[in-house]
Parts: C-alpha cells; sequence; structure tokens
C-alpha cells in the first residue's frame, strides 16, 4: 500500500539571489557568476589478457574558472588584487559564494573556493550612446572546492 502521506518538493532555487564573501573586498555589487565547475578526467587502460576491453578509471581532477562581472565602481579592492597577480605576488584567497532564500538574506546554500587567484580582468564595454550600467569582469581560477 503506498504511502498516503504526500511530501512536497522543494521550490527550485532563484538564480538571481546571491552573494559573495572575498576576504579585503568590501561588499561588492556582482551581477553575475557564472562558470562554476569541476570535471574529473577519465584515464582509459585496457586490462592484460581481457581483449579490447577499455577501462577507465578517475584522473586529474580540473575546477573550471570562475567569471564574476560587477558593476564598476570607484573602489579599487579587485583592480588592486588582480594587479598583485600581474606583478608576481600572487594572493590566493578562500571565497564563498552563497545562494539565498527569495527574502535575499537567508542562505540556502554555499560554495568554498580555495586558494583563488584573479587570472583575467576585462574591462567595461563603453559606448558613447549607450545607457547601460559599466560592467567589468573578473575570471578567478581556485585549487578546490566545496559545497557546503
Amino acid at each position: 500500500m503506498p504511502d498516503t502521506q504526500t511530501a512536497r518538493a522543494a521550490d527550485p532555487m532563484r538564480n538571481f539571489q546571491f552573494r559573495l564573501e572575498i576576504p579585503g573586498v568590501a561588499q561588492g555589487h556582482f551581477t553575475e557568476v557564472s562558470g562554476l565547475g569541476v570535471r574529473v578526467h577519465p584515464i582509459r587502460y585496457r586490462e592484460g589478457g581481457i581483449g579490447q576491453i577499455v577501462r577507465t578509471m578517475p584522473g586529474p581532477v580540473d575546477y573550471s574558472e570562475v567569471t564574476l562581472r560587477y558593476g564598476l565602481i570607484r573602489d579599487r579592492e579587485l583592480w588592486t588584487w588582480m594587479q598583485s597577480t600581474i606583478q608576481g605576488r600572487i594572493e590566493r584567497r578562500n571565497i564563498s559564494i552563497m545562494m539565498l532564500d527569495t527574502d535575499g538574506a537567508t542562505e540556502t546554500l554555499r560554495w568554498n573556493l580555495f586558494n583563488a587567484w584573479p587570472c583575467e580582468w576585462q574591462g567595461a564595454p563603453l559606448d558613447a550612446m549607450g545607457r547601460d550600467v559599466a560592467v567589468e569582469l573578473l575570471r578567478i581560477s581556485f585549487d578546490q572546492m566545496e559545497r557546503a
């Protein structure tokens, strides 16, 4: 006999409620976070005496670079962090990306990126006829990720 109690499925999270924590950076005006991912590269091999069967086993782990887009403000903290990398003084920081509930305040999910450092910066496109917010891009490389 099936269980008569019906469990209500949780609503999917919304992608527009998020916050970033970067040590040394005041709360930024981030408009987008993309590229969060991890891949375990398979290693293919043949076992002796089994013929043509190709087996796989887990190989190196590769974390994708995360792209941050943010509204250009007068604050120079992210640019200074990038400049340190350019000058060979890599400042690794632990970054947290938090998904928030619909109230915009309650944390529902967190990804922690360890030993992160900026590897690419792109300035905001400028357009004399435009009316958009100036948005810069900062790409982040990191060594390890956890979902907390």
